[in-house]
């Protein structure tokens, strides 16, 4: 087993103009920092910068996604189609938020990708429905300590996942079709 902290990809993504997308993963990455176990790495799909390089760095990932007719974001899906290895045998979980579904329709479109990229999605999520009438001026939820405790409930499975994966990847090459 390995002890060295868990490098956590964050995922903004939504590109579109005016989003609330880095309020909400901001919040969300601010609790990864509080974590001794873990390292965070904020990626903004709207800044593509060495993202690939950025996804494969990563040991585990955690979606930020909005709700778009049903779904989730076109810049997110391309990202996603885009790369493969970076996915397999990793643990991702999601935060989403917007509308009276509070994004969780987006979520499970996401579950059947990821699990066809052979990644094991985290069944905790942090949801927000209503998105920026959830949060004050400030980027912090009304509801903090409830919102709080989701989001280190997903961590904690996040961890879990995280660290049993890469072990065995370490101590057997993951076997891809």
């Amino acid at each position: 087993m390995t002890s060295r902290p868990l490098h956590v990809a964050v995922l903004l993504g939504s590109v579109r103009p005016g989003r609330f997308g880095p309020v909400v993963g901001s919040w969300f990455a601010d609790r990864v920092e509080g974590r001794d176990d873990l390292t965070v790495d904020l990626v903004d799909l709207a800044v593509p910068e060495q993202l690939t390089a950025r996804l494969a760095a990563a040991d585990a990932f955690v979606v930020v996604t909005p709700e778009y007719n049903h779904s989730y974001p076109g810049r997110l899906k391309e990202v996603i189609d885009a790369h493969f290895v970076e996915w397999q045998a990793r643990p991702v979980g999601f935060v989403s938020y917007g509308g009276l579904s509070g994004g969780l329709r987006a979520v499970e479109h996401l579950r059947a990708v990821f699990a066809e990229l052979q990644a094991v999605t985290i069944r905790e999520t942090v949801s927000f429905h209503g998105g920026s009438q959830r949060f004050t001026a400030e980027g912090q939820p009304h509801d903090r300590a409830d919102c709080d405790a989701a989001a280190y409930r997903l961590l904690d499975q996040l961890a879990w996942w995280g660290h049993a994966l890469r072990d065995a990847r370490a101590a057997r090459p993951y076997a891809a079709a």
